[in-house]
């Protein structure tokens, strides 16, 4: 699954100055998991954060510290490696070893059913790493194939040990059963308590899924599957697919026994079994039991020999299994109190101590198994030091096993020397590939992969990186958000959109593209062609314009400019003789460009400006008139009644005498001014 920043903010996120998280590999019920680069040790690794809602529950955060605790013990090449652990703020987390490829539910989503021997290698693998936890007390509770992982190298790993829990622990869940439906154990079901031979059951339905390509139970409802677990025997896969040899079949029903105590103890019992029938099946190795040889007792000189009855029944075979233990007498004396010898063989001729024919023959068979004793000691001893010998070759000496080191991000030089240091042998010749996340020119991995075991000397190829991959861009600017976020999300890193205002680009537009140059300067995408795989972009998009609240009250335009994310800066007041006294005159933004919290600087309207009103008294009826409508005044003159005022001008001629208002007074533009003089 791929993701972005604007819809997932932990991408591109840098975790306590550490882990820079680059994309999301997958979701669960506790945690999500994700890819991210190690800085300090320049390597990937899988983090998983736990959700935030859940960071508040000291349960559900003890169970997944618990995880780390738990996984951290163990260390073994088919468990999941687990590096850190911490907290930041409200955000808990687990670092991990990345295993790229697939889990064994997509695999089995793919292909159905598994042949007998892709499923006994894949249980194999599984139970190898559950042994190691098994042996350091460890219960996963938790298996099912999705906690399988089957890496692109060929590794198949056990990962998830977030419900996993010390076998010494209390292990009951009260009402609620953790752990996958699917795969509880009728004791899980029934009591609430696991150990490990739950995991046991487990893997065996796990085993009869590989097998058949469906689970042994179904139903409507999680409770029909718990009660079929706890009350029915899981039928042989053989029955739902008749290939399954029955090898098989009876290991799926020894590791799904409804008693605990009639499946395998622990992991390590039942991969003991699967290669015991795995050696069998194929005749590469055949184990053959030796009777031991009986003691024979040695007969000092002048001991008694058999007797005749003994003799016999040696001659004939029938007690050759043992030699009986003869006591010493003179003659035909019987063997002292209390032990139960049988009469002594007479001596026959003169010579001091000869035996009789009998004791002679059981003389030489003594001395023949002493020899061959002497042979056999040889023997061990010289297959003692070849073993010790091979256990050396096979272990510190130059046939062992080791595990090829991380050089990711390392130079050619530096990975060859770390190679060569474990026992390893570089090629010659380098490989290369494209990188998105290690510089081009630095080792981006190994073949083999990292962590892999393999014999000393093995020839490992290291392939360079040769930086990201350029992909050419799409129409960015000028683009709806939506489009160039899906043209953009497969191939690169969106980073937080930034947002700004303008006139000219509508809502939702995207105005500018920036990412980083090699150089890591800031690089205009929209004046470039291509781009670095998986390089971060941001986006700038457009807000708008900034509402005009032009002649609008300063209510008004507060929650006008509120709803768009902008803010009331100064407010300035002047008169204005054409906007109404409280309403808006004009607005101004500081900020180029405003973005969202930019202060809006209002001037608002004080109303018209107030006039004096000027003495005009004196002055001709038009002179009046004059000055008073130069400041936006109204001037009203009352008609002459005086007769001669029809035969010259006397507006221009008759003076002032007074104004209504008077003189002094406040007025303001439109107001109507009356002139009074003398006719």
């Amino acid at each position: 699954m791929t993701t972005n920043a604007a819809t997932d903010p932990m991408i591109g996120r840098m975790i306590d100055q550490r882990y820079r998280v680059r994309s999301r590999i997958a979701r669960g019920g506790m945690a999500t998991v994700y890819l991210a680069t190690d800085v300090r040790l320049e390597r990937r690794v899988a983090i998983k954060i736990m959700h935030g809602h859940l960071a508040d529950d000291q349960a559900f955060r003890e169970r997944f510290i618990q995880e780390a605790r738990s996984a951290a013990r163990l260390s073994h090449p088919n468990l999941v490696g687990v590096y850190d652990q911490g907290a930041e703020d409200d955000t808990a987390y687990i670092v991990m070893e990345y295993i790229p490829g697939i889990t064994l539910r997509d695999l089995l989503q793919e292909h159905r059913a598994l042949t007998p021997e892709q499923a006994t290698d894949i249980l194999r693998a599984v139970l190898a790493g559950l042994a190691s936890a098994h042996k350091a007390g460890i219960v996963h509770r938790d298996l099912k194939p999705e906690n399988v992982l089957l890496a692109d190298d060929g590794r198949i790993k056990l990962g998830d040990f977030g419900l996993a829990r010390a076998t010494t622990a209390n292990t009951a869940t009260g009402a609620a059963l953790l752990g996958t439906i699917a795969y509880l154990s009728p004791e899980l079901v029934t009591r609430g308590a696991a150990d490990s031979r739950s995991d046991i059951y487990a893997l065996g339905i796990m085993l009869y899924e590989m097998l058949t390509g469906e689970q042994p139970y179904k139903g409507d409802q999680p409770m029909q599957i718990a009660y079929q677990h706890a009350n029915d025997t899981v039928p042989v896969p053989s029955a739902a697919e008749p290939g399954v040899p029955p090898e098989l079949d009876d290991l799926v029903a020894w590791a799904t026994a409804r008693d605990p105590e009639d499946r395998p103890r622990d992991a390590r019992e039942m991969l003991d079994h699967i290669s015991g029938n795995q050696q069998r099946a194929t005749g590469q190795y055949r184990t053959a039991v030796l009777r031991p040889e009986n003691a024979t007792a040695i007969l000092p000189a002048g001991s008694a020999a058999p007797s005749s009855a003994d003799t016999g029944r040696r001659d004939s075979g029938a007690q050759d299994d043992a030699t009986r233990v003869i006591a010493s007498s003179t003659g035909g004396a019987p063997a002292a109190p209390g032990r139960r010898g049988a009469p002594g063989p007479r001596r026959t001729g003169s010579q001091p101590g000869a035996l009789s024919p009998a004791g002679q023959r059981l003389a030489d068979k003594s001395a023949k198994r002493r020899k061959r004793g002497w042979i056999v000691l040889a023997v061990v001893v010289v297959l003692a030091v070849l073993a010790g010998v091979v256990g050396w070759a096979l272990g510190p000496g130059p046939w062992g096993n080791v595990r090829i080191p991380e050089v990711t991000g390392k130079s050619v030089a530096q990975a060859r020397q770390l190679l060569q240091a474990q026992g390893l042998e570089p090629t010659a010749r380098t490989d290369s590939r494209y990188d998105a996340v290690v510089a081009k020119g630095q080792v981006s991995t190994t073949k083999p992969a990292a962590a892999r075991e393999v014999r000393k000397g093995t020839p490992v190829q290291i392939v360079v990186s040769d930086g990201p991959r350029m992909i050419t861009l799409p129409a960015i600017v000028g683009q709806p958000l939506s489009t160039v976020t899906a043209a953009l999300d497969d191939d690169f890193q969106l980073q937080d959109d930034q947002y700004e205002f303008s006139a000219d680009a509508p809502k939702d537009t995207v105005i500018a593209a920036n990412g980083l140059g090699s150089d890591g300067q800031t690089v205009d995408l929209a004046s470039v062609g291509e781009y670095a795989e998986r390089g971060p972009v941001t986006l700038t998009v457009s807000l708008g314009a900034v509402p005009d609240v032009t002649g609008t009250t300063l209510d008004a335009a507060t929650a006008a400019l509120d709803e768009v994310g902008l803010v009331v800066g100064t407010q300035q007041e002047r008169y204005s003789d054409d906007v109404p006294k409280g309403q808006v005159i004009s607005s101004s933004v500081e900020d180029s460009p405003a973005v969202r919290g930019s202060a809006v600087d209002l001037v608002l309207s004080k109303g018209p400006t107030p006039i004096t009103l000027p003495d005009v008294a004196g002055k001709t009826i038009d002179e009046a008139t004059s000055t008073l409508e130069n400041l936006g005044l109204d001037v009203e003159v009352p008609d002459c009644t005086n007769v001669l005022c029809r035969f010259y001008d006397w507006k221009s001629a008759l003076p002032v005498t007074a104004t209504d208002p008077v003189k002094g007074s406040t007025v303001y533009r439109g107001d109507t001014i009356t002139l009074s003089y003398e006719q």
